[in-house]
């Protein structure tokens, strides 16, 4: 963004730079005075102590600030931040707090920035000035300035503690947290690192977070670091830890659930869920996720009734309209399965799932020319799934071209050598001619489905053309 401010993301960072506006003997007055701050949660908007430093500001102003904020009466709010900065000639670090903190509220998180770095210059002794300066920074995506914030951030804050006497005090140390540190600085940086895709970093912020203080948000962020850098074992003792810390929490039953239902661990991952339903009933996330489980066991009227209670909830949720999509293709309503299917697209174009799904209805009705479109638009985002290149070249050969569809189907194979695709593609070449080619794709086809054993659950659909293909490749 023009105009940004951004610190280099090193130790060594300096304090920004203030405003012309800003005087070198405002800074002097605003250095005198030091502040003690509470802990707060990373997206907490929460107003400073009223005494903050300024140039000899009317504590009625600051009072007054502080009793509007707090009832979130903002128009009013602005108008007294205005009168005491005019009064101050701009020289007051709490009015400008709030100011800032109640422009970021709406939105306008550049100017926020600004203001919270033009309070910094007014009193560089204040942590909390630095840590809404490096959460502004973090809103804006400047992730890598946002650590560097938060690295200047904890110095300073050793060197308060230092100068206090803190760190001789142990017991009073421990009292405001176990390790001395701040639990947002290592909460926040841990964000930044993980949006960075800085994993082993993020996971070391996140326990040093933990380390100080337990929230279950730091959990949560430190069990999907663990999820994305590919560790879910290591994941799911992380969230099972935070339900040791917090057993009743809906969001971490939720989010446990769901970790379980990516292994395929469905019935674990029914009971967290359903456990979560229990405190939080209208949990939209656990009802989708539940009522995916009961779709994938073809109840569709029951996943169907769970999700006329999320739609009260979020009736613009994408993922809800997959679903109901979804479940009335299995009840067999093509029609009302692409209107919702087309409606989950439109909250969310780029969701390939939803590509990937109407690819599928439009491939089961015949219209092989919509459903190559699906397809390939589910491909141009997930180019790593290999059913959809399957299903891609079930679509070309019904259209004819053959050429692409044996490219498409030996991408799916390349990706995973699966006997739904072996079989298409054997009934494919056996269409075409080509005997040989059928009979050894045919072959391989019987070998993976003998592998999977009690596993193995095809439709009637492919068990007939397979018993077909069997009876033909014999002649």
């Amino acid at each position: 963004m023009s105009g940004a401010y951004e610190p280099k993301p090193s130790p060594k960072t300096k304090l920004p730079v203030c405003a012309k506006t800003h005087t070198q003997q405002a800074l002097r007055a605003a250095s005198r005075h030091e502040h003690a701050v509470d802990d707060a949660a990373p997206t907490t908007e929460a107003a400073p102590p009223v005494g903050m430093a300024g140039a000899a500001p009317p504590e009625q102003h600051n009072w007054r600030i502080a009793q509007l904020y707090a009832r979130n009466e903002f128009d009013e709010c602005l108008a007294v931040v205005e009168k005491a900065l005019t009064a101050s000639n701009g020289l007051n670090e709490y009015p400008l707090y709030v100011k800032a903190l109640i422009t970021r509220q709406r939105g306008e998180i550049q100017q926020a920035l600004e203001l919270f770095q033009a309070a910094t210059c007014l009193n560089p002794s204040n942590v909390r000035n630095l840590k809404q300066v490096g959460h502004s920074l973090y809103l804006l995506g400047k992730h890598k300035a946002a650590l560097g914030v938060y690295e200047q951030a904890r110095s300073l804050s050793a060197e308060l503690r230092k100068t206090r006497g803190e760190e001789k005090g142990e017991e009073k140390s421990s009292r405001r947290n176990k390790g001395g540190d701040d639990w947002e600085l290592w909460h926040n940086s841990g964000l930044c690192h993980a949006y960075l895709k800085q994993y082993d970093e993020a996971i070391n912020a996140f326990e040093r977070a933990n380390a100080n203080q337990r929230h279950d948000a730091t959990f949560l962020q430190l069990g999907k670091v663990y999820e994305d850098k590919g560790d879910p074992t290591a994941a799911l003792k992380v969230y099972q830890d935070a339900l040791d810390f917090s057993p009743e929490n809906p969001e971490l039953l939720t989010t446990m659930g769901l970790a379980y239902l990516r292994l395929d661990d469905h019935q674990r991952a029914f009971d967290y869920l359903g456990n979560a339903l229990t405190h939080d009933p209208r949990n939209v996330k656990a009802i989708l996720a539940v009522g995916s489980i009961i779709q994938d066991n073809r109840d569709m009227d029951v996943a169907l009734h769970k999700y006329r209670v999320a739609a009260a909830q979020t009736p613009d949720s994408p993922q809800l309209w997959n679903n109901v999509g979804m479940a009335l293709f299995g009840k067999g309503k093509n029609i009302a399965a692409i209107s919702c299917l087309k409606k989950a697209h439109y909250l969310d174009p780029f969701e390939w799932i939803v590509a990937f799904n109407l690819g599928l209805v439009h491939l089961h009705t015949k219209q092989h020319a919509s459903a190559f479109h699906f397809f390939n638009a589910a491909v141009n985002r997930k180019k790593d799934y290999a059913p959809c290149y399957m299903y891609m070249g079930v679509a070309l050969s019904a259209m004819h071209d053959l050429e692409n569809a044996y490219l498409a189907f030996e991408k799916s194979l390349k990706l995973k050598d699966d006997h739904t695709c072996r079989l298409n593609y054997a009934a494919t070449l056996f269409n075409q001619g080509k005997v040989e080619d059928a009979r050894t794709h045919f072959a391989r086809y019987e070998v993976l489905l003998g592998d999977l054993g009690a596993d193995a659950d095809p439709e009637d659909g492919m068990l007939d053309l397979a018993e077909q293909l069997r009876s033909r490749l014999k002649t």
